[in-house]
């Protein structure tokens, strides 16, 4: 009798993958780290063949994949399907899911509820939470059960609205202290990673020194451990306008409506298929084809 191999309990990596314990390594080692957000198989190998370190399921695919003007109306049962996509494109990098907005604020049983759901349904490596403040609770209760818990603070787009819109984090000295104080409370909570997102560069920075876990930055400056950016903006797929912080390495929306532009054109114009586009039979099956089909006209 054979048994199947088991599947690695949260947090321990498949072999070949990029484990937890790799990332802090690479802080020390001053490495940075690359992270990209993945919504899809494909989205997920290519970033995997680019040497990707982390590959996040942002709720960013409320926007960017389904159409909405936020990420809050991101729902679990749509990111756990994303999640999972991503995991059968991506063998190395870490796979991170975006905790939804609903998910985790309502108490520290929900949070852990979902979180498991995301393990278990949709093999995430581990998940990601916004805030500090109450969050701190919700990191420890998913700590405590075993779940790799990666935070997230500065501009935290699923309560942009309280933060005044999408606008820069830490901007005044008071600000900026309270930034350093959540990163710490959520270290000593146990995530094992944060990310910082549209924060002072030297806020960012000094956060960074003080940290013995890895800071993400995204428009947070060069000081951080590692960068990220969205999938969309990055390839130039995004219709929205980007955010100062975005570099656009490639206009695949220009490229993909030519693309798609000269197929309907050839469509229409019966220039496709083409005869190598197509396939043939024997020629003696043809006939009994077409003899018995003329029979019937």
């Amino acid at each position: 009798m054979t048994t199947r191999p088991r599947k690695p309990a949260p947090g321990t990596p498949a072999p070949g993958k990029l484990a937890l314990t790799e990332l802090a390594e690479l802080k020390a080692r001053r490495q940075p780290i690359a992270m990209i957000t993945a919504y899809d198989a494909p989205s997920g190998r290519l970033a995997d063949a680019a040497g990707a370190d982390i590959l996040l399921v942002g709720d960013s695919a409320a926007m960017t994949v389904l159409g909405h003007d936020s990420t809050v109306p991101a729902t679990m049962d749509e990111m756990i399907v994303l999640t999972r996509a991503v995991n059968r494109g991506a063998r190395r990098p870490l796979v991170v899911a975006d905790m939804p907005f609903g998910s985790f604020q309502i108490s520290d049983e929900k949070a852990l509820g979902n979180a498991i759901r995301f393990l278990k349904e949709a093999s995430a490596d581990a998940v990601k939470v916004e805030g500090a403040g109450a969050t701190l609770s919700r990191v420890r209760a998913l700590v405590g059960a075993g779940v790799p818990t990666m935070g997230h603070i500065g501009l935290t787009p699923q309560s942009a609205t309280m933060l005044g819109g999408f606008k820069a984090q830490g901007r005044t000295a008071e600000k900026a202290r309270r930034l350093v104080e959540d990163a710490i409370a959520l270290e000593a909570a146990g995530v094992f990673a944060l990310v910082l997102e549209a924060v002072p560069a030297p806020v960012a920075a000094r956060i960074t020194e003080l940290l013995s876990i890895p800071t993400i930055g995204i428009g947070a400056g060069a000081g951080c451990d590692g960068q990220v950016l969205v999938w969309h903006d990055l390839l130039g797929l995004y219709e929205g306008g980007s955010p100062r912080f975005v570099k656009q390495y490639a206009d695949l929306a220009t490229e993909i409506t030519r693309a798609v532009s000269a197929y309907v054109s050839d469509v229409r114009e019966r220039r496709f298929p083409e005869e190598q586009h197509t396939y043939s039979m024997p020629d003696e099956e043809l006939a009994l084809f077409e003899s018995w089909t003329t029979d019937r006209v």
